[in-house]
């Protein structure tokens, strides 16, 4: 006998669902479980705030904690850029030639190719606006020869700006084994770059900037745009250190430079970075006096040149010579010897002794021979009797000039001038009075004429203009903006704003040929219009 069993249909749907619900919870159970290992591995916080005119701590968290500074470190690496080129060590224009090392730097990076040649600038911009990884171990290879001795000669750095909790590893900050560092060292160091190299911190306002390949952007951009005041300085992230940021911002009178590490999102950072800019600002004195940290003691070991005969073309040979050790003293002349060995002395004794008189030489021109003979011999056994000698000279010169009548004074003031000339010499004597002088009333004194400004003559013929303007006010701004900002070639020349049928024209006048194409070089480097304006 057959048993026929029925299937409700309802009832299959029934556990179709809960097999869905059970599969779907088990799921999610798991997802949680991957990512919990992740949570309790998030990077620390720390935080820190301070007055950047006095160096005062204005907010602080876990200020001194060890942690992982991610691309903060190429601070670092920028600060010591920077030295090396004022100290000379290398110039802006210097190609540097990309190893195989940096070019296989991992993201964030510029893309350099291995052999690729590059002026130092643009790697310089590409570190600190594009955070690039590559430009950041080409630098520290470029100045110490390879990575492990830049990250030494970071540490020495490090010491000398009292950064007492921080060791590097690497120049561009990917996470390695025993490269940490706090946020009070980190703010150190921020501030550092603000006041020891001024000439360069603008590169960390700028939103994107040109790195030679290619034009990046800031990876700071959007704390730059949002906040009022921002100008800088550094951002950082890795998975173990989180995202950092080093940022300042100035309002009026006021700067403040704030510290963060370990923000759960770049998002989350900056809206932490802004709260304590804001915290700053509402601690700080609206007026403080400025007191700059001192600028450490220079710790470069060599110096580097790059494409021998300072060629910056691309095709330019190019060679790297390292020179160990620094000058430790100074070459300065010797001290100029003393009277009693003086060879002037010497040979005025030998000229008179090796000339006699003449045999038909009047009595008084023998005895001026004589009288030579002996002032030598006088002035090199008793030099120091000198002073004595002609004050005594001169006293009685005068004596002899109170006692005789009125009419005789001009024949007096002839004896005080014999009595001088008489007197023991210890130099080379002066070219003989000429016989008649020009009375000094016949000769009026010019009237005096004060030069205010630098002139444009005199071969100062070039000049440099800013940028073309809708108005006069607009102009002298951007003039006195863009002297501020470079004094170095610009101090002395003239402003001048000249009205145009296009505009009013921002110039700076009276200034040689190099000087105006220097002045452009260094402007267009900043992305200010410049250009050579020559003589018409």
């Amino acid at each position: 006998m057959a048993v026929i069993t029925q299937v409700n249909p309802a009832s299959g749907r029934y556990f179709r669902t809960r097999f869905l619900w059970a599969a779907a919870v088990f799921l999610i159970a798991a997802i949680v479980l991957a990512l919990q290992p992740h949570r309790a591995a998030a990077a620390p916080y720390a935080a820190m705030v301070i007055d950047s005119r006095t160096g005062e701590v204005l907010h602080s968290r876990n200020a001194d904690t060890r942690l992982h500074p991610a691309s903060l470190t190429k601070m670092m690496t920028l600060y010591i850029a920077f030295e090396a080129v004022r100290n000379g060590e290398i110039s802006l224009d210097t190609k540097v030639k990309i190893s195989r090392n940096a070019a296989a730097e991992p993201p964030s990076k510029l893309g350099l190719r291995s052999g690729q040649r590059i002026a130092f600038r643009y790697l310089i911009r590409a570190a600190a606006v594009k955070s690039a990884n590559d430009a950041a171990t080409a630098i520290g290879e470029t100045l110490s020869g390879s990575e492990a001795a830049f990250a030494r000669r970071m540490n020495r750095t490090a010491r000398a700006l009292g950064m007492s909790r921080t060791t590097f590893k690497n120049a561009h900050g990917l996470t390695a084994s025993g490269h940490l560092s706090t946020a009070r060292d980190m703010t150190t160091l921020g501030r550092h770059l603000l006041y020891d190299y001024p000439e360069y911190y603008n590169l960390f306002s700028r939103r994107t900037t040109n790195a030679g390949v290619r034009e990046v952007p800031n990876t700071n951009r959007r704390l730059l745009a949002s906040y009022r005041g921002a100008d800088g300085i550094k951002t950082g992230y890795t998975r173990a250190a989180g995202s950092n940021l080093v940022a300042s911002a100035k309002r009026g009178n006021e700067r403040i430079i704030a510290t963060v590490f370990g923000g759960t999102s770049s998002t989350a950072r900056n809206a932490k970075v802004a709260e304590l800019l804001d915290l700053g600002f509402r601690r700080a004195p609206t007026r403080a006096a400025l007191r700059k940290p001192q600028r450490p003691a220079y710790q470069g070991t060599g110096v580097v040149i790059a494409d021998a005969g300072g060629s910056s073309s691309e095709g330019a040979a190019g060679k790297t010579i390292r020179v160990s050790g620094q000058v430790n003293t100074s070459l300065r002349p010797r001290t100029r010897p003393g009277l009693s060995e003086s060879p002037v002395l010497v040979a005025a004794l030998e000229e008179a002794l090796q000339t006699p008189p003449a045999k038909d030489a009047s009595p008084a021109e023998a005895a001026d021979q004589t009288g030579k003979i002996e002032n030598v011999q006088t002035v090199s056994a008793a030099g120091a009797l000198q002073g004595e000698a002609i004050r005594n000279s001169i006293a009685v010169a005068l004596a002899e000039a109170e006692a005789e009548p009125a009419p005789a004074a001009r024949p007096a003031t002839a004896t005080v001038i014999a009595a001088v000339q008489q007197a023991p010499f210890t130099g080379l004597r002066p070219a003989a009075r000429p016989a008649s002088l020009a009375d000094a009333a016949a000769s009026p004194e010019p009237e005096p004429v004060v030069v205010t400004r630098l002139s444009t003559s005199g071969g100062r013929y070039w000049g440099v203009n800013v940028g073309l303007y809708t108005n006069r006010y607009q102009a002298e701004k951007v003039l006195l903006r863009t002297a501020m900002s470079e004094l170095e070639t610009l101090d002395g020349s003239l402003r001048k704003v000249a009205k145009t049928r296009r505009g009013f024209e921002a110039n700076f006048l009276g200034m040689s040929q190099d000087q105006a194409e220097l002045a452009c070089r260094r402007l267009n480097a900043r992305n200010v219009t410049c250009k050579p304006i020559g003589p018409s």
